[in-house]
C-alpha cells in the first residue's frame, strides 16, 4: 500500500459514524449487509447514511453491489489487510510484535497482611 492510500483510508475512518459503519460490515464478513439494515443498526438517516458509505467507497474499504433493490455494502478486506500490514510493516524493527503464544495472564498480586 502507498502512503497516499494508506493517508486516504485513513481519513475515511477518522469519523465515528464511518468508523461504526466499517466495524459493523466487518463484524457482518464477505457477504456484507444491506444498507437499510446498516442504518438501522447504527441508528442512521439513509441520506447521512450514503454520504458515509460513499467515503468508505472511494477510500477502498467497501464494495458495493445491487441484489433486487437492495444495496449491499461490505468491507474489502483487501484493503483493510494492507493498511494493517502499511502501519505495521516496520513494527518492532522487523521482529513479530504478536504476543507468544507462551505468554501468560500476570499473576494476581496478593496483599501482604499488615
Amino acid at each position: 500500500m502507498e502512503t497516499t492510500d494508506a493517508v486516504t483510508a485513513l481519513s475515511a475512518l477518522a469519523q465515528d459514524n464511518r468508523l461504526d459503519v466499517f466495524r459493523l460490515l466487518v463484524q457482518a464478513g464477505p457477504e456484507g449487509m444491506p444498507a437499510g439494515a446498516v442504518a438501522e443498526a447504527l441508528d442512521l438517516a439513509p441520506n447521512t447514511l450514503t454520504f458515509h458509505f460513499d467515503r468508505l467507497r472511494m477510500a477502498g474499504l467497501v464494495t458495493v453491489r445491487r441484489e433486487g433493490r437492495s444495496m449491499i455494502y461490505a468491507a474489502q478486506f483487501k484493503t483493510m489487510n494492507a493498511l494493517l500490514g502499511f502501519l505495521t510493516e516496520n513494527c518492532c524493527g522487523g521482529v513479530s510484535c504478536a504476543p507468544a503464544v507462551a505468554c501468560k495472564p500476570a499473576r494476581k498480586r496478593t496483599k501482604i497482611p499488615a
